[in-house]
């Protein structure tokens, strides 16, 4: 027995245009996701840009100046719009042209004295802490000394290996870039 061919029924005007109307209305809208879906991800990465540029600082430390409590490798978040900056804060600075990371020790008028024991005195008061090190004086600055206005003192952990202001002086709070919030240890990266 011979299979019958099958036969289509004849189409529609009415519905072909119907298909067709029905595919222009999908690719539109095809579209108009497609832009939506762009506009937001043009909006997310000026969000990122204006966070990561104004609002936080990320950067990986480098050197030991701060050790223990910052390691070299560690991811350190700073935030930037930190008006004031109090005594033992951790900041980010820009020093001779290099972003280095200390700990804020005097402010604005504090009296520095550091002796031949390796004692650290602020404002009459012998600072210790949690550091393991002693705090020697090196012949950039004569002791006792006054932080001047617009500057803070800023020593590293690390006393005896960091650069920092007993080298080059008070850093102006124009060159203090943020204040770190914290940081995230490297695991071998």
């Amino acid at each position: 027995m011979a299979k019958a061919a099958k036969t289509l029924p004849p189409q529609d005007p009415l519905t072909a245009g119907r298909r067709a109307l029905h595919k222009r209305r999908n690719a539109a809208q095809d579209r108009r996701d497609a832009l939506g879906l762009l506009g937001r991800v043009v909006v997310l990465a000026a969000a990122a840009w204006v966070l990561f540029t104004q609002v936080f600082l990320l950067t990986q430390a480098s050197g030991n100046s701060m050790f223990p409590a910052v390691k070299d490798g560690d991811l350190l978040i700073g935030y930037r719009l930190q008006g004031t900056y109090a005594k033992n804060d951790v900041v980010l600075y820009e020093q001779d042209g290099k972003l280095r990371v200390g700990r804020v020790l005097g402010r604005e008028n504090d009296l520095i004295a550091l002796d031949d024991s390796g004692t650290l005195i602020v404002n009459g008061s012998a600072q210790s802490g949690e550091i393991l090190y002693p705090t020697y004086a090196k012949d950039t600055l004569e002791y006792p000394y006054t932080v001047p206005a617009d500057s803070v003192f800023i020593l590293g952990d690390y006393r005896t290996q960091s650069e920092d202001s007993r080298d080059f002086g008070p850093v102006a709070l124009t060159d203090v870039k943020a204040k770190v919030i914290t940081l995230l240890r490297r695991r071998s990266l």
